[in-house]
């Protein structure tokens, strides 16, 4: 019944141990590797025929790709297919973690922060080290906007600044704080619906309610699990764009 249990992550066994620090294979490691086998299966394996007429898993990955490299088409140009395996890698992860993450008794990798902050560094550092190596010291263009009165410049350019290293932390908690609120919220129904039911006849009818309501969040999370994959893949287009065309 506790909607926290769900998140806890459990050593399975011991990896190295450094000092007094112990680095062991987790269940968060487990479902990782699960997930990327899956993409595995589906990017190699569904596309391997390369069928004239794909069928059905080929079709979704032909439409994964095509949708991944649309976007970030249309957001950073044509110099920003450079990033593709880059994007398209993320976006599929994080969508595949958040799928499996609504199956019944699996492991949520994408409800922890550290998880998600580090997808996030990973990409605010991406955007800092491409921007400079390819623009220098005009990447700092990012900060000063054209056509702002010389006098509130220096106001401009520190909000701009203090917006740009606020991005790991709203790129990150963003899809951490969806997937958990969504996932305590599945546990709260599912709980009264498991305590309705162990009181007998009348506590069946009295489940009905709060079963239809986890039937339709699991809907609703389901949305919200493709959703913020989508959201965490376009911010990140977004962001490569400033490094591949600061000021604009």
């Amino acid at each position: 019944m506790d909607p926290i249990h769900q998140f806890e992550i459990k050593n399975l066994f011991p990896i190295v141990r450094i000092g007094t620090a112990e680095i062991a294979f987790t269940n968060s490691a487990v479902f990782m590797l699960i997930g990327l086998v899956l993409i595995l299966l589906l990017m190699v394996g569904a596309t391997r025929s390369r069928a004239l007429v794909p069928g059905r898993l080929q079709s979704v990955a032909e439409t994964s790709y095509e949708f991944v490299a649309e976007t970030l088409r249309s957001i950073a140009g044509p110099e920003g297919m450079k990033f593709f395996p880059f994007v398209f890698s993320i976006f599929m992860f994080i969508l595949v973690l958040n799928v499996i993450g609504i199956i019944p008794y699996t492991f949520t990798v994408t409800s922890h922060i550290i998880i998600t902050i580090s997808f996030a560094l990973l990409v605010f550092l991406t955007v800092i080290i491409y921007g400079f190596w390819i623009n220098g010291v005009h990447f700092m263009k990012l900060f000063v906007p054209t056509g702002i009165p010389i006098y509130i410049l220096p106001l401009v350019s520190f909000i701009e600044v203090m917006s740009f290293l606020s991005r790991p932390v709203s790129h990150s908690v963003r899809l951490f704080a969806n997937m958990l609120a969504g996932h305590i919220t599945l546990k709260v129904f599912g709980g009264f619906v498991t305590m309705l039911g162990a009181w007998g006849l009348l506590g069946w009818f009295g489940a009905i309610v709060p079963l239809g309501l986890t039937v339709a969040l699991t809907a609703l999370e389901l949305l919200v699990a493709v959703l913020q994959a989508y959201v965490f893949a376009i911010l990140t287009c977004i962001y490569l764009n400033d490094a591949i065309h600061p000021g604009h």
